[in-house]
């Protein structure tokens, strides 16, 4: 039985004078979920935003809550939707002169009657949840820009809204600060729940996030499913997704996440036939059980993320991309690419990383490490060639019964 959408778009056609900017634009949001449209700049997105809070009304077409059209509701059935709908300013919206407490309180002084008590009771309420206590009663230019998003996001959700909507949260933040506001609103949203849209063009950090993506490109959606989905996506926009995804390695280990991983690869083979072959490698850090039972977590983390560095930009030079597949393994995958390529890529790999990527390694566990504290560690690597049609978890198994040793560092515990 197909699920009955929140809030459908159905053919909606928005036009500014003679500049039609969507034409045609149908889609669903189904409750409990977040959805994300996603285009370059200047397709459309907010102006897509703005039509769901009332703040533009289509030219033609229809937009239906529940299966009720926004345009034919009387004043009371609108009254109760906008009341279920919270707005996410891209740029926070906060009020200078008034405190945390005071911005947060604001939606509910102004659109509601309830008490002074049960508003502070609500808003401390959602102040205790963004974990703002500390800060409640600074100003917004006291506060960090972390805790200014979370204040934002606070009052969003004051009026325990059935549908937030997010206007490019995540423009012109840093790429850990982006991660961190993705994470805010899956957490809160598990928290409070809610049904949340968002709109981007940074793609692909969202899909983090995503239950469904809306691609909107030239006045219209072109693409509705999963972000899993978009790897059969055929279509020019998906050369935008990769060149992003090129970027995206991660800021701190020079490798993907497990997700984005997964997606690179699909959006590599999903354009291509199922016979092509790629190599596979994984790295292993052998001693890293030992090395933080006995000398430190601390030593062992920053030795690990010095390896994935290496690893991620070494391969990523020509072409592969990694993951961190578990606490001590890396995965590197080499597109199009068989065994006896991978080999040959990966002895100069090894000549380098003795030369250079080892004693990167050694200085961080030095600089973790006093010299009286000390301990062997050693990377081994094992190779595996596979196709789309394989499971890709089969090969990386495949390949780790195939490990040998590819450097070692001896310590000498008596100095």
């Amino acid at each position: 039985m197909e699920r009955e959408p929140l809030i459908e778009f159905r053919d909606v056609v928005k036009r500014f004078g003679e500049r039609t900017i969507l034409d045609g634009v149908s889609f669903r949001i189904y409750e409990g979920e977040v959805t994300t449209i996603i285009g370059l700049s200047g397709t459309g997105k907010s102006v897509t935003l703005k039509h769901i809070i009332g703040l533009l009304r289509p030219d033609g077409g229809e937009i239906h809550y529940r299966g009720t059209p926004l345009g034919r509701m009387n004043r009371a059935q609108w009254d109760a939707y906008i009341g279920r709908v919270s707005y996410m300013f891209q740029n926070n919206a906060l009020f200078d002169a008034m405190t945390v407490f005071e911005n947060v309180a604001l939606p509910l002084r102004r659109t509601t009657r309830l008490s002074r008590r049960e508003i502070e009771s609500r808003v401390m309420s959602r102040i205790e949840q963004t974990e703002l206590t500390e800060v409640a009663h600074k100003y917004p230019s006291e506060i960090s820009g972390g805790m200014q998003k979370r204040t934002a996001l606070a009052r969003a959700l004051v009026t325990d809204p059935q549908i937030v909507l997010f206007d490019e949260p995540t423009t012109g933040q840093d790429p850990i600060r982006k991660n961190a506001i993705l994470q805010m609103i899956a957490e809160y949203k598990q928290k409070v729940g809610f049904t949340a849209v968002l709109i981007s063009h940074e793609i692909p950090d969202v899909f983090f996030i995503s239950n469904r993506v809306l691609v909107l490109w030239d006045k219209r959606i072109v693409f509705e499913g999963t972000p899993e989905e978009m790897a059969s996506f055929d279509h020019p926009f998906r050369e935008e997704i990769l060149r992003s995804l090129e970027s995206l390695q991660e800021g701190i280990t020079g490798v993907y996440s497990a997700r984005h991983f997964k997606m690179r690869y699909q959006t590599e083979f999903g354009r291509h036939g199922s016979e092509e072959t790629y190599a596979l490698l994984v790295f292993s850090f052998d001693n890293f059980d030992e090395i933080d039972r006995d000398v430190g977590p601390r030593a062992a983390q920053e030795t690990l993320r010095a390896l994935g560095t290496y690893i991620g930009k070494h391969f990523g030079a020509v072409g592969g991309f990694t993951t961190r597949q578990t606490i001590r393994e890396f995965v590197t995958l080499l597109p199009f690419s068989d065994l006896e390529e991978a080999r040959r890529i990966l002895e100069r790999f090894a000549a380098d990383f003795q030369g250079e990527g080892l004693p990167q390694l050694i200085a961080e566990f030095r600089r973790e490490v006093p010299p009286e504290r000390c301990f062997d560690f050693a990377i081994s690597v094992g190779m595996a060639q596979g196709k789309p049609l394989i499971e890709l978890e089969s090969v990386i198994e495949f390949a780790r019964f195939d490990k040998k040793p590819i450097a070692a560092f001896s310590c000498d515990l008596r100095r």
